[in-house]
């Protein structure tokens, strides 16, 4: 029961992040403003603008644009993604974007605040100043702040993002085991915390470069290449030596140069970059090759 108890609380808390802290700042902030209204005392406006990106390719202007909201921000929960929901509930319907879990947890509502990649629903409302609120960079927007995400899934799909077992199944269906002690399990704290929100990938200056052209001649991205090296150091996989030949490219694990975009916008603080780093020298020892010499100007 105790190894069952310390996987339970490696799978479901990460070191990296906690969601107590954003559940404290909305309960706070839900008390106090029910304090108010128990006391009979009226609180006054505090106004908020918001300047939201606009577009819709089926609309009568094509064109995209900034468009200005004001919220009261004593009568909003304390969220930017709360702000947007409040919008388009009170303001205007027609405002797209997407959400879910409202906690962290599903990546949905990445979108760019103020010139960072964020989630909506982890990211604070500024008192003062106006915020402005974009799509995530360098992807295809559907309509304002949703964008297309099947080029970067599709990439995600490339590694193979499942277990391969090492053998054969030899047993019933559903007899086999897959055991992993707690020391390798914890090898891979830090992969496995990845929503696939996007907002490493289109932080990364390669990506923006590299990251839609055709395969297989396309930078995967931080998310893609920290989600491979998470599968390569599970000791439950078999498929270790298959994985690295598919990374050993000109455009995969290569093109990452230590940016740390990836790092800095990422809402689970995983150390994409020094994973990508590991992934290139397992390449090269499990393959027991050179670098090729087009790329030694690189390391």
């Amino acid at each position: 029961m105790s190894i069952l108890r310390t996987l339970l609380r490696h799978a479901f808390q990460s070191r990296y992040f906690s969601i107590a802290e954003f559940k404290r700042a909305q309960n706070k902030a839900d008390k106090g403003r029910d304090e108010k209204q128990k006391d009979g005392k009226k609180q006054s406006p505090k106004m908020k603008t918001f300047k939201i990106y606009r577009f819709d390719p089926e609309g009568n202007n094509k064109k995209p644009k900034m468009q200005s909201y004001t919220v009261d921000i004593n009568d909003c929960r304390p969220m930017v993604l709360d702000a947007l929901m409040k919008i388009k509930m009170e303001q205007d319907s027609t405002l797209a974007f997407r959400k879910s879990c409202r906690e962290g947890i599903c990546g949905s509502c990445g979108v760019n605040i103020d010139g960072i990649n964020r989630l909506a629903c982890l990211h604070k409302i500024r008192p003062r100043g106006t915020t402005k609120i974009y799509p995530l960079p360098h992807m295809y927007v559907i309509k304002d702040l949703i964008v297309d995400m099947n080029k970067f899934l599709a990439q995600h799909n490339r590694i193979k993002p499942y277990p391969i077992p090492k053998e054969l199944c030899v047993k019933s269906e559903g007899d086999q085991q897959f055991l992993q002690s707690i020391k390798d399990r914890e090898k891979m704290d830090g992969l496995v915390e990845c929503i696939l929100c996007a907002c490493c990938s289109t932080s990364c200056p390669e990506y923006w470069w590299h990251g839609h052209t055709k395969p297989p001649n396309d930078f995967l991205g931080p998310a893609a290449l920290l989600n491979a090296y998470r599968w390569i150091v599970d000791t439950r996989d078999g498929a270790t030596h298959e994985r690295l030949s598919e990374l050993r490219n000109y455009y995969n694990v290569y093109r990452c140069h230590q940016i740390n975009n990836c790092t800095s916008v990422c809402p689970k603080k995983s150390a994409l970059p020094k994973r990508s780093c590991r992934s290139h020298a397992k390449t090269e020892k499990q393959l027991q090759h050179c670098i090729p010499t087009r790329l030694q100007t690189f390391f």
